[in-house]
């Protein structure tokens, strides 16, 4: 990767909220991009030649707020249809745009650019293959298949300049060519590079009705890739809206953290013009959770109204670079990224730790499990006496007034604030933890750091600033560190007032992803002013977000896709049941995909694949490799249980 792109711009500002420029785009009577709102999506899990069954399901859509639906379109006799649909759509009254999602056949994309308002195609099989073959060009080769692409392309251009429809080039990373994984392998350049040959293409024919897509099942990959397109595009003037998505991200929580972690961190950049979360549930399910993640972002305001320019010293934001290269205490390159507990006011009791996942032993200690917190704040000394006797192997905070009074019963770590901090006489030779805003990171702070006693930074909202604009406080932080070159631990500390558990999940995912997702933190400290949301809950939501940042995996993940008309079984049920069977295997990665449009490429850093290929039948992976074809699918959980077991992860 060439260091000549690290120091162009693929935001606005670091320090600050603003939204990229983008061309506008006009879908129907609902515009996007430009000075337009974030637009809201979803698509339909129906046949498509079930008009009755699509229109119902796309008024749900737009019941629940949606400012598009789009449809899977798979032959011609699917594009016709859309013409029915929308004829009913419009006699109820539904008159918002519809957008055809079309791979493999562009006359079907052709057709359907005379029926809808949009048209999805995906430049990994428009006109490329996949047969995850090993391809060998050279220059001439290569350049005379762009052309063939530009052949192939050029006519839907042509039909949609003329009938207002408007294109979304969207490249996933599972389905990106052969051609383009030879020359890139499976990257986030090899998806700008898939992208760009469209995009150039469009461009020579005067067409700047395009969005584009850049969607992964991997928070990472995904993130890194948006942000290199935008760089990218930047450079040969283009400014094309973005559509942000984290495909495949699964069900329930883990789904829903995982796309406002990826989102969120995109949105964090000003990157981003319409968004679709991705659930394996019901799609007008997926409204309310990007409405409010949205919603979130409307009137975000900054702490900082105009761009430090803070140099950007190691971080190059299309690379995973983790920041810290020293052991400190329990924190280093080889660690995992540690989770902060606060206990609250309450007294930590056994009960509590049961609840963080600890398990009592036979001699009264209490082991952690892979979801207990590392760290635990208790608050005073009266809750000190309930725990002292059964909490012998726990980390714990506490104070430092409280600190000074335990230390030599003790080893716990003290949590110092700033003034504290630099007025201090004694410091602990184990640990120590400084609270701390933007403005006390200074050169003379940092130098105060000594080996001897090892200490980590907890990057805290103190200045009781609006809640949007904690993350670029706590970014400009992490990028004044960096500059410093101090090796020191990062705790990014977020508090919130929600009585609403998903409220809570949504906000601290798209506040806190990006740090772990760039490498950035190197601690997670949630907690929450209402007691409604429990201690156990805000310890779950820090695993769930370092796992969906791709740092810490605590639990068995699962790659499931949002169903869609291609679905070759129920999927919602096929993927509750996978997941009740193998919940246990921690450490596992396993993909449940309905269809193989995407599926063996956005699997392809699973461990185990669970796919459709016909209805009514499985197809069973390892890997990238098939190891049975067309299992019935009621025998197909056994046999895959039994594929696990055979090669020695299972667990009971």
């Amino acid at each position: 990767m060439s260091r000549a792109l690290i120091n162009k711009d693929f935001c606005e500002s670091l320090t600050y909220y603003k939204r990229i420029k983008t061309n506008e785009v006009f879908i129907g009577d609902i515009p996007m991009g430009g000075l337009n709102p974030i637009r809201i999506q979803s698509m339909t899990n129906t046949n498509t030649l079930d008009t009755k069954a699509t229109v119902e399901q796309a008024i749900r859509i737009f019941d629940a707020g949606a400012d598009y639906v789009r449809i899977t379109t798979p032959t011609i006799k699917d594009a016709h249809n859309l013409e029915l649909i929308r004829k009913e759509l419009n006699k109820q009254g539904y008159k918002k745009p519809l957008i055809a999602d079309i791979h493999f056949n562009p006359a079907v994309a052709e057709t359907a650019a005379r029926l809808v308002e949009k048209i999805r195609i995906n430049p990994g099989n428009y006109i490329d293959k996949k047969k995850f073959e090993h391809l060998i060009y050279t220059d001439a080769e290569y350049n005379l298949e762009v052309e063939k692409i530009a052949d192939r392309f050029i006519p839907l251009i042509k039909i949609c300049k003329k009938n207002g429809t408007a294109i979304r080039v969207g490249t996933n990373h599972g389905s990106l060519s052969d051609r383009i994984m030879s020359k890139y392998g499976d990257t986030p350049l090899g998806m700008v590079e898939s992208t760009m040959e469209f995009l150039r293409i469009c461009k020579n024919e005067n067409f700047d009705q395009v969005v584009i897509s850049l969607k992964s099942s991997n928070t990472r990959v995904m993130v890194q890739a948006y942000r290199l397109l935008v760089i990218k595009m930047n450079g040969e003037e283009m400014f094309y809206p973005l559509h942000l998505g984290v495909t495949e991200a699964g069900d329930g929580e883990d789904g829903r953290i995982k796309s406002a972690a990826g989102i969120g961190a995109l949105l964090n950049d000003g990157v981003g013009d319409t968004i679709r979360v991705s659930l394996t549930e019901s799609p007008e399910v997926e409204i309310p959770v990007a409405k409010n993640l949205v919603k979130y972002y409307a009137n975000r305001t900054s702490f900082y109204n105009e761009d430090k320019r803070t140099p950007r010293v190691g971080f190059i934001p299309f690379e995973y670079n983790r920041r810290l290269q020293g052991d400190t205490f329990n924190f280093g390159p080889n660690k995992p990224t540690a989770v902060f507990a606060d206990a609250g006011i309450k007294p930590l009791t056994p009960e509590m730790l049961i609840n963080y996942g600890f398990s009592k032993q036979d001699d009264g200690k209490f082991l952690p499990s892979t979801t207990s917190p590392d760290f635990i704040f208790i608050r005073n000394i009266e809750n000190w006496k309930n725990v002292h006797d059964f909490a012998e192997n726990l980390n714990l905070i506490v104070d430092v007034d409280t600190w000074r009074l335990l230390a030599h019963k003790k080893p716990v770590t003290p949590l110092f604030t700033y003034q504290q901090f630099v007025k201090a006489e004694i410091l602990s030779p184990v640990f120590n933890l400084v609270k701390i805003g933007w403005r006390e990171i200074t050169v003379s702070l940092l130098s105060k750091f000594d080996k001897h006693f090892p200490t980590g930074l907890v990057l805290d909202d103190i200045y009781q600033l609006p809640k949007e604009s904690v993350f670029y406080e706590q970014r400009m932080s992490v990028l004044e560190i960096i500059k410093s070159k101090t090796d020191i631990p990062i705790i990014i500390s977020r508090r919130y007032d929600e009585t609403d558990v998903a409220t809570f999940q949504l906000k601290a995912a798209a506040d806190c992803g990006s740090f772990f997702i760039d490498g950035f933190a190197d601690g997670i400290w949630l907690s929450n002013r209402n007691d409604e949301i429990s201690p156990d809950i805000i310890n779950n939501t820090s695993f769930t977000i370092l796992q969906a940042s791709r740092v810490r995996q605590s639990k068995t993940e699962y790659i499931s896709c949002p169903s869609c008309g291609r679905t070759n079984f129920d999927l919602e049920n096929v993927t509750a049941k996978v997941k009740k069977a193998t919940k246990q295997l921690t450490g596992l990665k396993i993909a449940v995909m309905g269809c193989i449009v995407n599926g063996l490429g956005e699997m392809a850093d699973a461990d185990y694949g669970y796919v459709g290929t016909v209805p009514g039948k499985v197809t069973l992976y390892k890997g990238k490799t098939v190891i049975a074809k067309n299992i019935d699918e009621k025998d197909a959980v056994d046999e895959l249980i039994n594929l696990i077991s055979e090669n020695g992860d299972w667990k009971e």
